[in-house]
This record gives C-alpha cells, structure tokens and sequence, in this order.
C-alpha cells in the first residue's frame, strides 16, 4: 500500500454504493438453508421457550412456512421431528417408520414446493428412549447396530423425497454404509451432507428442548461427538467422510469454529457449510430482546463471518428473517 496520503482506504468506504461495489463477501438467500421442527398434529403453532421466535410446526404449517420461504429466496430447508414421546423406544425403530413425522413432511414440501431442497437428519435421537443419536446396549452407544439402524431411516428418508440426507450421529462408518445403501437401492441422486465435524458442545441446550430429546438424555455424548479442542481430529473425519462418499461436509457449532471451517474449505475444496445451532441463535436472540445489542446487525455480521471463513452456506434459524432483509437491499 502507498504511504498516506496517497493511500486513502477510507474513499472505498464513502458510500454505500462504494462499499458494494468493493465488497470481498456476499450473503444471499441462497446461502441459507432454514432448519425447521415438525410436530404432529393439525394448525399446530408451538413456540420453542428456549429459542425465541422458533417454533415447532405440524406438517400442514410446514407447508405453509416452506412456501414463504421460497418466496424470500430459500430453497432449502432441514427437518427434525418432535416425537411423541410414546413412539420413543430403545430400538428406534420410528425411525425408519415410512409414516414418521419426518417423511410425511417432506412429502408434503415436495408436493408442494417441488423446487425446494429438503434435507433430513440421520440419527437416531429423535426416537431414541435414551436420547442418544445411537442405540444404547448395556450403558453404551453400540456402534455397529446403529450403523445399521441408520441405513435402515436413511432409506426411508430417500424413499419420503428428501433430496439431501445429512447424518449427524458421528457413528464410525455410516457415510459409507449410507452411500452403498442409496447406491443399490436406486437413490443415486440423493445426496449426502455429512456432520462430519460435530462437536461434543455446550451449545445444543435449546436444539434438545426443541425436539424433545433433552429430559430423554442418559449421559453425554463425548463417546462419539468430537472434542472441541481437537482441529487436526476434525480434519481427519472430514476426509474420512469424503473418502465414503459424503459430497459435502458440514462443521457443527459454527462461529466457535470458524477456524476448522476455513481449515476445511483450504484442505478438501469441497463444499462445507457450518450450522449455526440452537445455542448461537438463543444467545443473539435474547441479546437482542434485552437491547444489549442491535439484533439485527449481529445476525447478518454472523452469517457474513460464515462465508468470510470459506462456507458456502450455512444452517440457520434466522434464515427467513435475513433473506427478508437482503430483499430489501440490507447493506
């Protein structure tokens, strides 16, 4: 850079059209995929204590949400279901139930909204009596059986139309087991977004609350979810999962690990996106409600240091809210 005054930085900041027209990061709709829960039920509106604004959805809702998303600009959305807790067994055998709340739903978006991306989760913890993302033998998180579990809901989440499946039970294998199973099966299309960086974190508190699996949790799940002081480990379970099939990777919690999300982009060049989670949300949110901070301005500043970090999208339950402001020209 030239010495000052030759050098003036500031003249690319004069106006917004300046600013715009050197901006390094752009934010689209585009980039946002909406996590939304589903619950069962008809007309059902349930708000989520723990995460203000989020609320749980029965599918007739669900329909009605994803088609005001699509006219914001999203086109992807993630389910997670609210199960009864009656369904709920040591088996999990709702799961793969053809009928679940999960694949009724995405058979309604598509229906519906033919146009928009649905993607599902892969584990087990929605339907687990236990609530771990695997089944529990003797006080432990059996590794092999819940692979086999996992296939057994990802077909059936292929077969509902879900365009997208993103395991994130962190079980050794499944990506692989997964990938065979679509392949054989006929569902080569469908593709896979694996939570191949998922921390064992403190920041799920609200996610838990919101799909009825926190009073169900015996334990922790430090057995199988990444310790969150271990980048180089996160490294090597992303190219695991590369090597098995996944054909993007995601990084969960997002902004605590921005750094890995880089580290990802630079290492495998493949797509990564990051799920700003339960936890994230909750804190900028109330934040915001206590007028601690201009929620607005914090929530796109976030979602922009997603794609600063090298993500090419990101899960978001602000992702209505901020396709409506870059509608509206947000700057």
């Amino acid at each position: 850079m030239a010495p000052f005054p030759a050098a003036r930085p500031r003249r690319l900041r004069r106006t917004p059209a300046m600013r715009a027209l050197v901006r390094e990061t752009r934010l689209s709709a585009d980039d946002l995929i909406w996590p939304l829960f589903v619950r069962d039920g008809e007309g059902v509106l349930e708000e989520v204590p723990s995460m203000p604004g989020v609320v749980r959805r029965s599918v007739d809702r669900i329909v009605e949400a994803v088609e005001g998303a699509r006219a914001l600009g999203i086109r992807a959305v993630c389910l997670f279901p609210y199960t009864d807790a009656a369904l709920k067994t040591d088996g999990c055998e709702e799961a793969w139930n053809p009928d679940n709340l999960s694949n009724r739903a995405t058979r309604a978006i598509k229906a519906a909204c033919p146009d928009v991306l649905v993607m599902t989760d892969v584990a087990l913890d929605p339907y687990n009596a236990r609530g771990h993302d695997g089944i529990v033998r003797g006080g432990e998180v059996v590794n092999d059986e819940s692979v086999e579990a996992l296939v057994r809901q990802a077909l059936a989440q292929a077969e509902a139309g879900a365009d997208v499946l993103g395991p994130s039970d962190m079980m050794d294998g499944r990506v692989a087991a997964i990938r065979g199973a679509l392949e054989a099966e006929g569902y080569q299309h469908v593709a896979i977004m694996s939570y191949a960086a998922k921390f064992a974190s403190g920041f799920y508190g609200p996610f838990r609350d919101a799909v009825g699996a926190a009073g169900a949790l015996t334990g922790d799940k430090k057995t199988y979810q990444i310790d969150p002081m271990n980048g180089d480990e996160a490294m090597r379970m992303i190219s695991r999962d590369i090597s098995e099939g996944a054909d993007m990777v995601m990084v969960k919690p997002g902004m605590p690990y921005l750094d890995l999300c880089r580290r990802a982009k630079a290492e495998f060049n493949i797509p990564v996106f990051a799920y700003q989670v339960s936890g994230e949300y909750a804190m900028i949110r109330a934040a915001a409600q206590h007028g601690w901070i201009d929620g607005e301005k914090v929530m796109m500043e976030a979602l922009g240091a997603f794609k600063r970090a090298g993500c090419d999208g990101v899960l978001t339950y602000f992702a209505p809210e901020a396709a409506g402001l870059l509608a509206r020209g947000w700057e």
